[in-house]
């Protein structure tokens, strides 16, 4: 199975921050504060008015971060994130009309997958390397194995509910490409602007990756 350049960038960093950015101003510096903790992929998802614009931003002014959208939900969507500047997008599900969209973009994508007909429909279309979502919900680690039974091509990327507490059960499986996650930046933190926080958080999850992976 061949691998764009982006995927593989994910699977090396290993954990993807899932980031909601309600102030443009603030997307670089916390683009930077996660580069300070070693992780140079950021998903930035479309949940609120100033994600397009902050994707944006991180894409122009962070040569060194890989810029990924999330949340990407509709056609226009897709074609609105790569005139942004994002390099791979993240959906919480699979739809065909999305599919047909993200082909016309050529970006990598990561459709959401949580069940045996979403891992059909999405083999169907060839798309190969899903988003397991949301995975805790979903069965956690037993359900994506029981999962991953009738698809050992498929690799996937569990979001929702992971945290340092649990990646490494799931970056354990071989069918994991990496993982995502909200912990990486909490709320508390981005109000604050506490980024040596964020900081901090990386590079514990860094850490905990590298330590995992030998």
């Amino acid at each position: 199975m061949s691998t764009a350049p982006e995927i593989a960038r994910l699977a090396a960093c290993g954990v993807v921050p899932v980031v909601v950015i309600d102030e443009v101003e603030i997307a670089v510096p916390l683009a930077q504060a996660l580069l300070a903790g070693g992780i140079d992929v950021i998903e930035i998802t479309l949940r609120r008015p100033a994600a397009m614009a902050a994707l944006e931003k991180v894409a122009r002014e962070l040569p060194e971060i890989l810029p990924v959208a999330g949340t990407v939900v509709t056609p226009q969507q897709a074609a609105e994130v790569q005139n942004a500047g994002a390099r791979a997008v993240v959906s919480p599900g699979f739809t065909e009309s999305v599919d047909e969209a993200m082909r016309k973009t050529g970006l990598p994508w990561l459709p959401g997958v949580a069940t045996a007909s979403d891992c059909m429909r999405a083999v169907s279309a060839g798309r190969l390397h899903c988003k397991f979502f949301p995975a805790e919900q979903a069965g956690g680690v037993p359900g994506l194995k029981a999962l991953s039974g009738p698809f050992p091509q498929m690799k996937f990327c569990p979001t929702g509910g992971v945290s340092l507490a649990n990646l490494g059960n799931y970056l354990a499986l071989p069918q994991v490409l990496c993982v995502g996650g909200s912990w990486l930046v909490p709320a508390d933190a981005v109000k604050n602007r506490d980024w040596a926080q964020v900081t901090k958080l990386a590079r514990e999850a860094r850490e905990k990756v590298a330590e995992l992976r030998g």
